[in-house]
C-alpha cells in the first residue's frame, strides 16, 4: 500500500488525526519482526484504528476505492472468474458483478504486474475491472476460506474411501467438533467446527457427492436406499465415537458427524473457567435434598461442566448415577445409563430412583415429566444435576415454571442455577500484546457500572488476535467458560414463592455474590484471556 503522496502513510494519516504517533512507533516496532507486512495492515491488525475509517483514508490517500471486504461482500462464485492459485498469488478477490463490470480487491494496488494480469483474465471473459483495495489481512482470511484451510491435508484426488477417511483424520488433528458435508448447487463444501466457529476445510467437486454420501452411509451403518432423515455412528476409528446425523437438502443429503473423543480426560471446573474459589464451589454444588441445574444454548459446554462437577463429586462411599443422551465419556465408578428408543430420561428416571442412588445426574430436562420426577428426587433425600436450555441463571425459574412446575416446589428444591458460555481463548503462539484503548476502556467501565463492579485496569493488557498455522489462523485457540452463579438463598426462595418475575429477581440477587454472564467475561477479558471483540461477539455487548 505504497502512497502516492510524498509523505509516509503513517504521517498522512496522523495529519487525518486517526492515529497518533505513539501509535505509528508501535506499528513501526511491530513492522521489525514482520517486514513484509505493510504499514496501512499493521495499524489494522493492532487496531489502532476503526478498520473502516481507516481504510477509507488509505483510498482517499492512494486516490483508490476502498472498501473493508468481507466475506459476506462475496456476491459471487470467485472461482468462477479466477483460480483460487491465481487469486493468492495476485492478493486479489473479485467480490461482485454490476453493469459488465467486476469489482475486484487488491491488497497492493501498486503492484502493476498483479493488476495487469487480473485484469487481462477477467477482459477475456468479457468484463471490465475495477479496482478496489482493502487490507491484506482480510484477502487471506477470505481465500483460507474459499479454497479451505486444510486442503493441504485433504487430497481430492484420493479414491473416495481414501478421501472420507483424510476428511475425518484432518479433522481429528485439527481438534474439530464436528464436520458438515453440505451439498451445495455446484460442489459439496465440507466444513469443521473448531472452538465453536465453522469453517470452511475443503470444497469438493459435484460429481464426488453421491460416492460420498455413500460412503459415509455405509461406514454409519445407515441405509443406502433412504433419503428421509437418519442417526448413524462410526465406530471404526478406536480413540472416537462418531455420531452421524442425515438431513435431505435441494441439493442432496447433509450429514453431521459429531466427534466424541473416547477416554477424554475431564478438565478440572476450574480449568474451564469456574472462578477458582472452594467455598463458592461448595456453595454451588453437592447439597442434599436439593436440585442443581446448569443452563446455557445448545454448544456452550453444558455438559462438560457437568462431568468436571461430578468428578469433583465422585468418592467410593457415594452412590452416583448418570442418565445421558449419549454418554459421552466414561467415568470409573459411576453407574452410567444411556437411553434410547425405548426408555426416555423420564422412564429411566424412575428405575434409577429404585437403585440406592446419592447423586443422580440427568443429562438434560427437556419436558414436564422429566422435571417432575428430577424435582422429586431432589426433595426425597437425593441430590440432582442436570441442564436445561435458557439464556442465563435467573431465567431457569421461568423455565420450570412454564413447564409447569409449582412456584413452592422451585423454591424449596432448587439450589443453584449455573449459566455459562464458551468464548474463544487469544492464541498463546500468535497474540500480540498490548495496552487497552480508552475506547475499550469506557465500553467496559460503562458495563461495570451498571452492575456496581469497579475495574481496575492497572498492569493489565489485553491481545491483537493475529492468526497463526496453529490456530487456523483464526488468532484463537482453544474455548473457556464465562459463568453466574445464582445460589437460591432466603430471600429470593421466599421471592420465588411470592411469583416474582426474574427482574425482581436479578436485583435482589445482585445485592449479593450474584454476578452477571458479561462481568466474568469482563474479568476474562482483563485477565487476557480472551478480547473483548470475541466477548462482544459472543455476548453481543456493544
Amino acid at each position: 500500500m505504497a502512497p502516492k503522496s510524498t509523505q509516509p502513510i503513517g504521517i498522512e494519516l496522523a495529519k487525518r488525526r486517526l492515529i497518533t504517533e505513539e501509535d505509528i512507533e508501535k506499528a513501526l516496532e511491530y513492522q521489525r519482526s514482520n517486514p513484509t507486512k505493510k504499514l496501512g495492515d499493521i495499524i489494522n491488525i493492532l487496531h489502532l484504528c476503526d478498520s473502516t475509517k481507516l481504510i477509507n483514508a488509505i483510498g482517499e490517500i492512494l486516490d483508490e476505492k476502498a472498501i473493508l471486504l468481507k466475506e459476506t461482500d462475496i456476491k459471487i462464485s470467485v472461482a468462477d472468474y479466477i483460480s483460487l492459485d491465481i487469486a493468492k498469488n495476485n492478493k486479489a478477490i473479485p467480490f461482485e458483478i454490476e453493469a459488465g463490470k467486476i469489482k475486484v480487491c487488491f491488497a497492493d494496488t501498486s503492484n502493476k504486474r498483479s493488476i495487469e494480469t487480473i485484469r487481462l483474465l477477467l477482459l477475456n471473459k468479457g468484463l471490465v475491472m475495477e479496482k478496489y483495495i482493502t487490507f491484506e489481512t482480510n484477502i487471506q482470511q477470505i481465500l483460507d476460506s474459499l479454497e479451505g484451510f486444510a486442503s493441504d491435508n485433504i487430497n481430492t484426488n484420493r479414491d473416495i474411501t481414501g478421501l472420507v477417511d483424510s476428511v475425518i483424520k484432518t479433522a481429528m488433528e485439527k481438534r474439530a467438533s464436528d464436520i458438515h458435508f453440505e451439498p451445495m448447487d455446484d460442489r459439496l463444501r465440507i466444513r469443521y467446527r473448531i472452538d465453536g466457529q465453522l469453517i470452511t476445510a475443503v470444497n469438493v467437486d459435484q460429481d464426488k457427492q453421491a460416492q460420498i454420501i455413500g460412503r459415509l452411509k455405509a461406514i454409519s451403518n445407515m441405509h443406502q436406499e433412504k433419503q428421509e432423515s437418519q442417526d448413524g455412528r462410526i465406530i471404526s476409528y478406536p480413540d472416537y465415537n462418531i455420531r452421524v446425523s442425515s438431513q435431505k437438502n435441494v441439493y442432496g443429503e447433509k450429514f453431521v458427524l459429531r466427534l466424541l473423543k473416547k477416554n477424554a480426560r475431564i478438565k478440572k471446573i476450574y480449568d474451564l473457567g469456574f472462578p477458582n474459589d472452594d467455598e463458592l464451589f461448595k456453595n454451588s454444588f453437592n447439597k442434599k435434598n436439593s436440585i442443581t441445574i446448569i443452563a446455557a444454548p445448545t454448544g456452550e459446554g453444558k455438559t462438560t461442566t457437568l462431568y468436571s462437577v461430578i468428578d469433583m463429586l465422585n468418592r467410593s462411599d457415594i452412590n452416583i448415577t448418570t442418565i445421558e443422551d449419549p454418554v459421552e465419556i466414561r467415568i470409573d465408578g459411576l453407574n452410567q445409563i444411556e437411553v434410547d428408543v425405548k426408555a426416555s430420561f423420564s422412564d429411566s428416571l424412575r428405575t434409577v430412583l429404585r437403585q440406592d442412588p446419592d447423586i443422580i445426574l440427568v443429562g438434560e430436562i427437556r419436558d414436564t415429566e422429566t422435571a417432575e420426577i428430577a424435582m422429586q428426587s431432589g426433595q426425597t433425600g437425593h441430590y440432582v444435576l442436570s441442564t436445561i436450555h435458557t439464556i442465563n441463571s435467573i431465567e431457569v425459574i421461568t423455565r420450570l415454571r412454564k413447564m409447569g412446575i409449582s412456584d413452592y416446589d422451585i423454591a424449596s428444591t432448587l439450589a443453584t442455577s449455573v449459566s455459562q458460555r464458551l468464548v474463544r481463548k487469544v492464541c498463546p503462539h500468535c497474540g500480540v500484546e498490548r495496552d487497552f484503548t480508552e475506547k475499550e476502556k469506557d465500553i467496559m467501565n460503562k458495563i461495570a457500572e451498571k452492575y456496581n463492579v469497579k475495574l481496575n485496569f492497572e498492569n493489565k493488557k489485553t491481545y491483537d488476535a493475529i492468526g497463526c498455522e496453529k490456530c487456523n489462523h483464526t488468532g484463537y485457540y482453544d474455548r473457556i467458560g464465562i459463568y453466574e452463579i445464582l445460589i437460591i438463598n432466603d430471600d429470593i426462595k421466599q421471592m420465588i414463592i411470592n411469583g416474582a418475575s426474574s427482574i425482581e429477581i436479578q436485583k435482589e440477587a445482585l445485592k449479593g455474590s450474584y454476578k452477571p454472564l458479561i462481568i466474568d467475561g469482563l474479568d476474562k477479558v482483563l485477565n487476557g484471556k480472551t478480547t473483548l471483540e470475541e466477548l462482544n461477539n459472543k455476548l453481543v455487548i456493544y
